[in-house]
């Protein structure tokens, strides 16, 4: 089953001619404006990491995944890659031909050479996609606010420099630093969050299987509870420094927007890493998951499903945890303890630490990535805190302006009834007289 770099990698960037011969003809074209999901996806077809698609799906294609999981030429593929259209924006684009794309804030992106428009149904893809038509879902919920209308075919996109932190994301770099270091199994590992003991536990684990890791979080678009990249990053970067050796693990990024498809989305980062040059990949609990939505092998069981077809192989994990009897990390399979002995924390557990100002245990995480969290946590209470002083002095300076006002007015009100009473008796005396 081993093969290094098993396909050729999918290139929709332009090359310098024909850059500048589309940026020349550019104002004569149709336009749409891209999300910031398309966004990442139009980046992610030119790099060639969602190879073998070569741009936004057809309807056959779209179709295909949807009721399969497999492009319509039976290859596996487990998400729909999108473009969305507005209805009105519709009658202003040709049938078939050259389409500009174009970024939230105006910026050129590249080109669609549109083949079909077509209409999707948002609760039957969200049924099949995510399990669920529940928009407390966070996929659901982001799905439900596209068009019902995308737009397929090819794309060649505008290559402009990219910074991601001085991290590689594109697959021809990732291939090329293995073949560097002379690595013949590579292990990938997904993440979104900080990495504690447990992911580092698996992770070496893996690590005495292969000849590198290659650690690639996602960067992307992800939940507004979610931490930003460059702390997540921050707290990587120190990791490797002081408990991995450097020899043998590549930081990347991955600069997808999640999804939160649970087991179709494990499938799909497992052929992406796959194109980044990864020959096996690590699958935990409930990868990709949100909530109570899938079962915590479900993702496992599904990857399991495809067996050689994903061209990488998967590495199956439990939930990892500190046992205080053990005095180690383990696993379910490895520690015989009753659970009151396991140490593991929940998301909102640790909020709660971090929001006090507190550290994680040693126990959780090393102490250098619990001091960049609660640092982070504690800025963020800071300046939450100067929001709301400055607010209360607002509203105190208006309710000392309104005060003041109301004073104002009620001498002006006093005033003026004393020069009425001055009127009435002033003509009360020529009535006298």
């Amino acid at each position: 089953m081993f093969r290094l770099f098993p396909e050729e990698l999918v290139n929709r960037w332009m090359d310098e001619r024909t850059a500048r011969l589309f940026q020349e003809e550019v104002s004569a074209l149709p336009g749409v404006v891209l999300n910031e999901r398309e966004e990442a996806d139009l980046k992610l077809l030119a790099s060639g990491a969602y190879t073998p698609l070569r741009g936004f799906m057809d309807q056959d294609d779209y179709l295909s995944v949807l009721a399969r999981c497999r492009l319509a030429d039976g290859r596996v593929w487990t998400l729909p890659i999108t473009l969305a259209v507005a209805p009105e924006k519709i009658r202003e684009l040709p049938r078939y031909g050259p389409v500009a794309l174009h970024s939230k804030i105006g910026e050129l992106l590249g080109c669609l050479f549109l083949t079909k428009i077509y209409k999707r149904n948002l609760r039957e893809e969200a049924r099949l996609v995510y399990g669920t038509a529940d928009q407390r879902h966070p996929g659901v919920a982001g799905l439900f606010k596209e068009e019902e209308y995308l737009a397929g075919g090819k794309v060649l996109v505008l290559r402009r420099p990219e910074n991601y932190w001085s991290l590689p994301w594109e697959p021809a770099e990732t291939r090329k630093a293995f073949k560097e270091f002379g690595w013949k199994k590579v292990v990938g590992f997904q993440t979104r969050n900080p990495i504690h003991r447990a992911h580092e536990y698996l992770q070496k684990t893996a690590m005495e299987m292969v000849d590198g890791l290659f650690l690639h979080p996602l960067v992307g678009v992800t939940k507004e509870d979610d931490l930003p990249p460059e702390i997540r990053l921050s707290c990587y970067r120190v990791l490797l420094e002081n408990y991995y050796p450097r020899d043998r693990v590549l930081l990347g990024v991955f600069p997808a927007a999640m999804r939160y498809a649970g087991p179709r989305e494990a499938v799909f980062h497992a052929l992406v890493r796959k194109n980044y040059g990864c020959t096996h990949m690590i699958i935990g609990r409930d990868h990709a998951g949100a909530g109570e939505y899938y079962r915590p092998d479900e993702a496992q069981d599904f990857c399991e499903q495809f067996g050689d077809e994903l061209g990488i192989t998967i590495l199956r994990f439990d939930n990892a945890f500190y046992c205080r009897r053990c005095g180690q990390t383990a696993t379910a399979r490895t520690c015989p303890h009753p659970q009151n002995l396991r140490l593991s924390l929940s998301g909102t557990r640790i909020r709660e630490l971090l929001e006090k100002g507190e550290m994680l245990p040693a126990e959780f995480t090393r102490p250098e990535v619990a001091e960049i969290l609660r640092d982070y946590y504690l800025h963020i209470l800071t300046d939450a805190q100067i929001g709301q002083d400055a607010q209360k002095r607002q509203d105190a300076q208006i309710g000392q302006d309104t005060k003041i006002g109301q004073d104002a007015q009620k001498r002006q009100d006093a005033q003026t009834h004393q020069k009425s009473s001055v009127g009435d008796q002033n003509v009360t005396g020529q009535d006298r007289a």
